[in-house]
């Protein structure tokens, strides 16, 4: 038998993944495309398929390691080459097979390969862990262009993340059955591809079907049955059924799982061919929770929260059934769960941005010439880069052990957008270094990257702060939701004219209401009231961004 050690696959831009699953064991039996690991990002779960058919020799990652392109994670043994010595055995059709002649029918067999030939086969799009209706955003390579295995031929959009859809096999690309803008499903033919078929493939499978004839004969040699062995295993291996792994679920779903602590192996799937949906795992939740007595909570359920009772809203009246968005899904999902881990305190200030707003006014010609809509905006995330600066206290994560904080050396600016689809929070890498035209010009690429659902995953990671801004929609104020792992944001209402007194009299200035929420586990009010006085006193005087 040969070894082949799997590696990482095109991620997509993302970089130092967690694993966070183990789907097989040392010593299965795994099939084609069947699921090794489990990796997900800030944005995604992805499961690691099998490229070959075989037996798990060594896993060389563990839960909770990182991984990225190219890194080896198992050695499989490849179970097609055990079968060629039966398979040779059987093609002999001898009535009594002697160990001699093993070695002549090995070499009788490559003279009866099929020559390599030419085949053209149609390129289905994977399993996308559920997701439907996807949108294709990108065609890789061009019609006729030779293209090797894993090569990405096309990048398709689903939630926050995108995804590459590599080729199966090396060969020349016929066409594409699908262009830009196009919504793909799995299963859904995608594009034509020429291959070379080799001889190999056909004496594999020839080699696959004397292995059950070899199982009826008894009598003979006793050695006979046992290159056999590693196929037949699996028949005779009941317990990956109790494996969560082995059930037929996408990457979402266990994702939810995980989060909920079910056990997949307990919940009913109502999808196709028997898959389990996150309604199915919210179902079985439901089910737990009904049964709990006295109102307290099964382990399955997980935040250990008793759920709003369902409520038939009908009885009250005409109502519409509409479903929520995949963004805004997951929208709700991290808010929860940012909401119910982080101790929130929000302090509130308001920054004089009468000069600001004047300057601004006063460069508009200048911005158009540079081809640039200039909004309040660049100003406060230059003055939010350079608060964290000077206030590197702000600028930490708190660390998973809960022991540590992660002091950054960098300044990454995420901004929440409002999109048809739901709220995206793009960043601006090293905004401190970086001027107004520019954050403005990046900024406004951003935001119609974000509305037009054009997002890649690597635009949307490593935000040191964020800025939330109501702007023109109004209010006076709001409590907005630390984005974790970040520990602090800042929301920002819709700016007022005030009577400001200035020692002397009252004079009309222009006051905008700023809030910060910060994490209490790895800031204290101290931090916070010197961060917000220079972030205030940034914004209220502009020349101050320039020292």
């Amino acid at each position: 038998m040969s070894k082949t050690t799997v590696s990482v696959p095109d991620l997509g831009g993302a970089d130092n993944v967690d694993v966070i699953e183990i789907s097989v064991a040392v010593g299965d039996a795994v099939e084609l495309e069947q699921d090794l690991i489990v990796l997900e990002t800030d944005k995604a779960s992805m499961e690691i398929p099998s490229p070959v058919v075989g037996t798990v020799v060594e896993i060389l990652v563990a839960a909770g390691d990182k991984v990225s392109e190219g890194d080896d994670i198992m050695v499989v043994e490849v179970a097609a080459e055990a079968a060629t010595e039966p398979a040779a055995e059987a093609e002999q059709e001898s009535a009594e097979a002697e160990p001699a002649a093993s070695p002549e029918t090995k070499t009788e067999a490559p003279t009866q390969e099929v020559p390599a030939t030419e085949q053209t086969i149609e390129l289905t799009i994977p399993d996308l862990g559920g997701a439907t209706d996807v949108d294709v955003i990108e065609l890789s390579v061009e019609p006729g262009a030779e293209v090797a295995e894993e090569e990405s031929l096309l990048v398709l959009e689903t939630d926050k993340a995108s995804m590459d859809v590599p080729a199966p096999k090396a060969g020349t690309l016929v066409e594409f059955r699908i262009q830009v803008g196009d919504k793909v499903n799995e299963g859904d033919v995608y594009a034509v591809l020429k291959t070379t078929a080799a001889a190999q493939p056909v004496e594999s499978a020839a080699a696959e079907q004397p292995a059950a004839p070899a199982a009826k004969q008894p009598p003979a040699e006793s050695a006979a049955p046992q290159p056999a062995a590693p196929e037949s295993a699996p028949e005779a291996k009941p317990e990956p059924a109790n494996r969560s792994s082995d059930v037929y679920a996408g990457p979402s779903s266990r994702r939810l799982a995980r989060q909920l602590g079910v056990d997949l192996t307990k919940v009913n799937g109502s999808g196709v061919r028997g898959r389990i949906t996150k309604d199915d795992i919210r179902t079985y939740v439901k089910k737990m929770l009904k049964q709990a007595e006295s109102g307290s909570i099964s382990a399955a359920s997980g935040a250990g929260i008793p759920p709003i009772p369902e409520v038939d809203f009908s009885q009250f009246g005409d109502i519409e059934l509409q479903p929520m968005s995949k963004i805004k899904k997951l929208t709700a999902a991290n808010m929860q769960r940012n909401w119910l881990n982080v101790p929130h305190v929000t302090q509130f200030d308001e920054a004089d941005i009468t000069d600001l707003d004047a300057f601004r006014q006063q460069m508009k010609p200048e911005a158009e010439k540079q081809g640039v809509k200039i909004t309040p905006l660049p100003f406060l995330i230059k003055a939010a880069a350079q608060a964290l600066k000077l206030e590197p206290s702000f600028n930490v994560s708190l660390h998973a052990d809960g022991e540590h904080l992660v002091h950054k050396h960098y300044v990454h600016i995420g901004i929440a957008v409002d999109t048809p689809a739901g709220l995206m929070v793009p960043v601006i890498r090293d905004a401190d270094k970086k001027g107004i035209w520019e954050l403005a010009r990046e900024s406004n690429e951003l935001v119609e990257k974000a509305r037009a659902g054009k997002l890649k995953p690597n635009e949307m990671k490593g935000a040191c702060f964020t800025i939330s801004s109501l702007g023109a929609m109004g209010g006076t104020g709001f409590t907005p939701i630390v984005n974790a792992p970040e520990v602090a944001i800042m929301g920002v209402s819709k700016a007022q004219i005030k009577p400001v007194w200035n020692g002397k009299e009252f004079e009309p200035r222009n006051m905008l209401p700023l809030a910060v929420s910060y994490d209490h586990r790895a800031i204290n009010g101290a931090d916070c009231g010197r961060f917000f006085t220079t972030l205030v006193a940034l914004i209220s005087d502009i020349r101050r961004l320039i020292l």
